[in-house]
């Protein structure tokens, strides 16, 4: 691995055409997102088992039915990252800022409740250079650089029966466009110049299921557990590869086939959580998801696999995370600070594909916090991440400093407003 992106950090890369940065977006699909809003964000990103009613929480469709009656949320969503790369006496460093996720929710009949929205599956993002000096040509550059990313369009409803076992359902519209090539310049103009590069247009339906179970401990604290599944889904769309040989329109060659014939398939996730609530103060989440693309067969096509002379290969990938958030005093009325909601959380996540038989691991930590707006439960969300990715010695560290933004829109329908 290290082999194959030796020479990536020559240079800083700023280009703002990037959805995500990032040396190992190179594999599969990409850097798989984080996922949630910056609510869930700020607390290492759990909320498999978390019910609020003051946000909107994408990351189990159960808990859209935890809301006051006839109320109406929004969330709209920003982030940005601060990337260090380093190998060796190598640096890089990249920054980039984008529009994460757009959800509105309401009530539609007593205990149930809908949302809908979208959200980043995966980021690809990186330019790799390596340039070789020989006798012949005196120096030859090799490149190879890649952009793009899947993004979904999803649509949920849940229902609560007996006041404590939420079920939701949810489907999605997964699509978006991955860009891969790599070429090879010569300084001698007597050689020709080489390049190929594959598209992939990816688009298919996926469902995800989620439950959760609330358990009252006293009048003012509960438990709550539960558990989400997402079913592994084909990947249909188009592949198109091409090759070219110096300028010449003869020695251009590209191939075109559906994707649906090739017999790829995204995996499944299973996620399980557990959360304790106090009242409006406190709350403490624990979640854990295990995700299987061993069965992908990403590693016999190109486009998904043409990742140099390192072994790739789809296997299963984990998760663990927890968080904490702490409100001291939501109806203070002399000292705003103690209205804020503070939040925490850390989290290990082990990447669903394999490098030379060895997983690139994530370890990060956060931190956030929500200041109320006006009435209700307006607010905005800040959140701040500090992480590393590539946790073996043989593998290129990424160091990132991210910051997101969410803001969150409350308010009441068909309000009779009293008259005088």
């Amino acid at each position: 691995m290290v082999l194959f992106l030796s020479g990536w950090a020559a240079q800083a890369q700023t280009d703002g055409t990037y959805s995500g940065y990032s040396p190992y977006s190179v594999f599969g699909i990409g850097q798989l997102h984080q996922g949630g809003t910056a609510w869930n964000r700020g607390m290492g990103g759990v909320g498999i088992a978390a019910r609020n009613n003051r946000f909107v929480n994408i990351l189990n469709p159960a808990s859209v039915t935890a809301r006051d009656s006839l109320s109406f949320m929004s969330d709209f969503g920003l982030s940005g990252r601060m990337s260090m790369f380093s190998e060796g006496d190598k640096r890089s460093v990249n920054t980039l800022f984008n529009i994460d996720d757009f959800v509105i929710s309401f009530p539609m009949w007593r205990h149930t409740a809908f949302m809908a929205g979208i959200r980043p599956i995966s980021d690809v993002g990186y330019s790799i250079s390596t340039t070789e000096m020989d006798v012949y040509t005196n120096r030859q550059t090799f490149t190879t650089a890649g952009n793009g990313g899947i993004y979904q369009l999803f649509a949920a409803a849940g229902v609560t029966f007996w006041n404590r076992l939420s079920v939701g359902a949810q489907l999605n519209y997964n699509f978006g466009n991955i860009n891969k090539k790599a070429s090879m310049v010569y300084a001698d103009d007597s050689y020709r110049n080489s390049a190929s590069g594959d598209s992939l247009q990816i688009q298919n339906l996926s469902a995800k299921l989620g439950l959760q179970y609330e358990q009252p401990l006293s009048t003012r604290s509960s438990l709550t557990v539960g558990a989400t599944y997402q079913f592994g889904t084909r990947i249909n769309g188009y592949h198109t590869h091409y090759r070219e040989l110096g300028s010449y329109s003869y020695a251009r060659k590209r191939t075109q086939t559906t994707l649906s014939e090739k017999n790829l398939f995204m995996g499944d996730e299973l996620g399980i959580g557990l959360s304790y609530r106090l009242a409006d103060k406190f709350m403490a989440e624990l979640d854990y998801t295990r995700t299987d693309w061993s069965r992908s067969q990403m590693d016999q096509v190109s486009g998904f696999s043409n990742v140099g002379d390192v072994t790739f290969a789809p296997g299963v990938g984990q998760s663990f995370r927890g968080g904490v958030e702490f409100t001291p005093n939501r109806n203070d009325i002399r000292y705003f600070l103690r209205r804020v909601t503070y939040r925490a959380g850390a989290y290990f996540d082990q990447s669903y594909y394999t490098v030379d038989g060895a997983h690139v691991n994530t370890v990060g930590v956060t931190v956030g916090l929500t200041l109320p707006v006006f009435r209700w439960y307006n607010g905005v969300s800040l959140g701040l991440e500090f992480a590393q990715r590539g946790l073996a010695t043989s593998q290129v560290k990424e160091r990132y400093f991210g910051f997101n933004i969410g803001f969150n829109v409350f308010d009441i329908w068909f309000q009779k407003r009293p008259y005088e």
